[in-house]
């Protein structure tokens, strides 16, 4: 069976769960998160993107509502015992076969958290869902609940994540000798992203972000292919990723000999990214972070060039993104905890020098400060 973790790990994590569960008076929760699934049982599938859905009792019962492609799938990946499958068809309603579920488990009347904030599970679903249940059983908003409890690390993930960065750094070694110039971008990704897989990996999360020129100020994935010129600049935002657990890194990479605003925004950039690091320690809130961040850059006289945001916390998160709980906003009053993992990114896009600098590397907290899983440095990358 393709499980990665201990049947022990994961019982321990039910089981957390489920003291999580009644400390709000719950009796029980329907999960649609597939975080959620892989987490708990092992579960592994992009099946999530029909209606799919996990019962976790709180007596520990767990049954699956599924589609009949991922029968098999969730025999193979879990230790679900119990996978319903609803049929296929333009009459399909397996909402009323989850209140057949929760009825067989005595759950008339009782009380169930939902995982709204779902992507399989799309407002038209919820709708139906809802309508479902409605004078069958109580349903309260807890799409916070596993999540929470995700993002403290154990040993064996930490293993994960630092497996995820090896092969992160490796992705990047291919990035610094094939971005010069003439290069094709489309080379680049292929020999970024074949290095994770030839270390082993998986696809991450979300498509590796790539632009050059004008659209090295871009931080999302969009499709289209150029070369790059004698002198340019490329943005790359990538990550490792290993057992779906993940490290992502970015660097803005110049060809050519760089410019005076480069050299200048990327001192900017390492002083933040220092700042930063000093402050993410255990018993700092998660805003902290963002305001060292928006304190070095603002006193360079570079706030119209910053974002709103400067990272989150990674873990094991499947498609449409790797982003996980919490982010780095000014604010956020989350502690900051031993063993949570987070992903800094010093984003700066000067838009009327048509510059860009964005150093960004993944790091996890330690008893007193917090550890840069990379081995590669945030010097200028200058090619060419």
């Amino acid at each position: 069976m393709a499980i990665h973790f201990s049947e022990e790990e994961l019982a321990q994590r039910r089981q957390k769960t489920i003291e999580e569960m009644i400390k709000r008076n719950l009796d029980g929760m329907l999960i649609f998160r597939q975080e959620s699934m892989f987490y708990l049982t092992g579960y592994d599938t992009f099946g999530y993107v029909f209606f799919q859905c996990l019962y976790l009792g709180s007596d520990g019962t767990m049954t699956l509502l599924t589609r009949s492609a991922d029968l098999r799938q969730a025999k193979h990946t879990s230790i679900i015992d119990d996978v319903r499958v609803w049929v296929d068809g333009p009459d399909a309603t397996p909402e009323l076969e989850l209140r057949k579920i929760l009825d067989e488990h005595g759950g008339k009347d009782k009380t169930f958290g939902v995982e709204l904030e779902a992507y399989g599970l799309t407002a038209r679903n919820g709708r139906r869902l809802y309508a479902a249940l409605d004078c069958f059983c109580r349903l309260e908003d807890a799409s916070d609940l596993v999540s929470q409890l995700r993002v403290i690390k154990s040993p064996a993930e930490l293993g994960y994540v630092r497996k995820a960065a090896e092969l992160a750094d490796n992705a990047l070694r291919e990035a610094n000798e094939l971005c010069v110039p003439g290069a094709f971008e489309g080379d680049i990704l292929a020999a970024m992203q074949g290095a994770v897989f030839k270390g082993g990996g998986d696809y991450p999360g979300n498509e590796f972000i790539i632009g050059s020129g004008q659209d090295a100020l871009l931080c999302r994935y969009f499709t289209g292919r150029r070369h790059l010129d004698a002198e340019d600049q490329i943005t790359l935002e990538w990550a490792g990723a290993y057992r779906h657990y993940h490290a992502a890194m970015m660097r803005t990479i110049v060809i050519g000999p760089p410019s005076v605003r480069q050299i200048e925004m990327h001192k900017v950039a390492t002083d933040a990214m220092a700042a930063c690091m000093e402050t993410l320690k255990p018993g700092a809130a998660v805003g902290d972070v963002f305001d060292a961040y928006a304190r070095v850059v603002d006193d360079a006289g570079m706030q119209e060039h910053r974002l709103n945001a400067t990272g989150y916390s990674l873990g094991t998160t499947f498609a449409p993104n790797w982003m996980d709980w919490p982010m780095f906003y000014h604010g956020n009053p989350v502690e900051v905890q031993e063993k949570m993992v987070f992903f800094l990114h010093m984003i700066l896009m000067d838009s009327d020098n048509n510059t860009a600098m964005c150093p960004g590397q993944t790091v996890v907290v330690t008893k007193d400060g917090c550890e840069n899983l990379s081995k590669m440095p945030l010097d200028l990358i200058a090619n060419g």
